[in-house]
């Protein structure tokens, strides 16, 4: 019984948003200018995100040791923070809302495979992260999460449902244990 053909597998048309030549360009200035770029060089990085389509909002802070596939997919919004080693993997699109911190370490993964599929076909779906969020450090969000504003996710917790508003969340998977009360 053949239940996966990886030899029939193809990329859907237009699946990366952008042409070959613009996705390996992407990763060159990825490896060359923003992975090395000293750390404090958070305009220079903004730049880089911003010139490939990315709409990144005032003063956000991006680590150089984040990873983001596709820039033209992701949209960041005003003094949000993006830790080290943090993955967008944009293959669908990525929101994140202002005054948010996405921690160290932490995945956000818009892209899958359908096993039940023969050819084992890729899809993408969005997620969004609210504004005045807290992702802690190693937090794994899964494709089509939506997180409400104001949400704490607890360290290492895994997020497969969307999550509501002010509310303190951990686990794997995630469930909101009570309010975000503002002090």
């Amino acid at each position: 019984m053949n239940i996966q053909e990886l030899n029939n597998y193809s990329n859907p048309t237009g699946f990366r948003g952008r042409s070959v030549l613009k996705v390996q360009l992407w990763w060159l200035v990825y490896a060359v200018l923003f992975k090395p770029s000293p750390q404090i060089m958070y305009g220079w990085r903004r730049f880089l995100l911003r010139s490939f389509g990315a709409k990144i909002g005032r003063d956000v802070i991006i680590r150089p040791s984040a990873q983001i596939t596709y820039p033209w997919k992701v949209e960041i919004g005003d003094y949000s923070w993006i830790g080290d080693d943090v993955v967008l993997y944009s293959l669908g699109d990525i929101e994140i809302g202002s005054n948010t911190v996405i921690s160290q370490r932490s995945y956000l993964c818009t892209g899958s495979h359908d096993y039940a599929s023969n050819n084992f076909d890729i899809y993408s779906k969005k997620i969004t992260i609210g504004s005045q969020c807290w992702l802690a450090t190693d937090v794994y969000v899964a494709p089509s999460v939506s997180i409400g504003n104001g949400t704490v996710v607890g360290a290492r917790s895994s997020v497969f449902k969307s999550l509501p508003s002010n509310k303190i969340c951990i686990g794997s998977p995630a469930k909101p244990i009570k309010d975000r009360i503002n002090n």
